[in-house]
């Protein structure tokens, strides 16, 4: 959008009391702040309510942010650090019924809608398996492109943990998320097969 205002004017006329600049700072971010509560979260349920929350909380929190980072850094810890509260939150209640609820995320380009919605599932199924401690670093890393030591701060560990971290469940991840190969009699099409856009 040519009109549209960068983030460090949008945070000062926030904190100025301009509900229009505070509107399109949210709606700017939330899409992607609402991706990486999906992904930590495992399911659509708990990202809404994470979500939420984390909105409300960068809001309270606007007038302590020092512009130190980038405002999506700071944005991206104060969602994790929402998502965490939540997943400690839902260990003490049922279990949703919805391992595998693909949630609204944006498309991407050139990719059919039924492939995207597979390749989605199958990174959110992949990701739920890993230990939360792991899958955070790595939707950090992967989904928000924080440096490591962006992660470090947001997770209050040293970065030679959080490259640990990513190393170790990125190697859990890649056997989950290769493509079946010819002799296990998997019924995906080989690349060759698939249409190209």
């Amino acid at each position: 959008m040519s009109g549209s205002r960068p983030d460090p004017d949008l945070v000062v006329a926030s904190r100025a009391g301009d509900r229009d600049a505070l509107d399109e700072l949210l709606r700017r971010h939330q899409p992607r702040l609402y991706a990486v509560c999906r992904r930590i979260t495992g399911n659509a349920h708990d990202a809404d309510d994470a979500c939420q929350e984390a909105l409300v909380a960068i809001v309270r929190g606007l007038g302590s942010y020092d512009g130190r980072s980038a405002f999506s850094t700071w944005a991206y810890r104060v969602t994790t650090n929402t998502c965490l509260d939540e997943l400690r939150r839902r260990r003490r209640r049922p279990e949703p019924t919805e391992p595998h609820d693909a949630g609204p995320e944006q498309s991407s380009v050139g990719v059919g809608p039924d492939e995207q919605v597979a390749a989605r599932l199958d990174i959110d199924a992949a990701l739920a398996t890993l230990p939360i401690e792991f899958r955070t670093a790595i939707v950090l890393r992967d989904l928000c492109a924080l440096s490591y030591e962006e992660i470090a701060e947001t997770l209050g560990i040293p970065a030679g943990t959080v490259r640990s971290r990513i190393a170790r469940g990125r190697a859990s991840l890649a056997p989950l998320l290769a493509p079946p190969s010819a002799e296990a009699g998997g019924n995906k099409r080989a690349p060759s097969d698939r249409p190209s856009h």
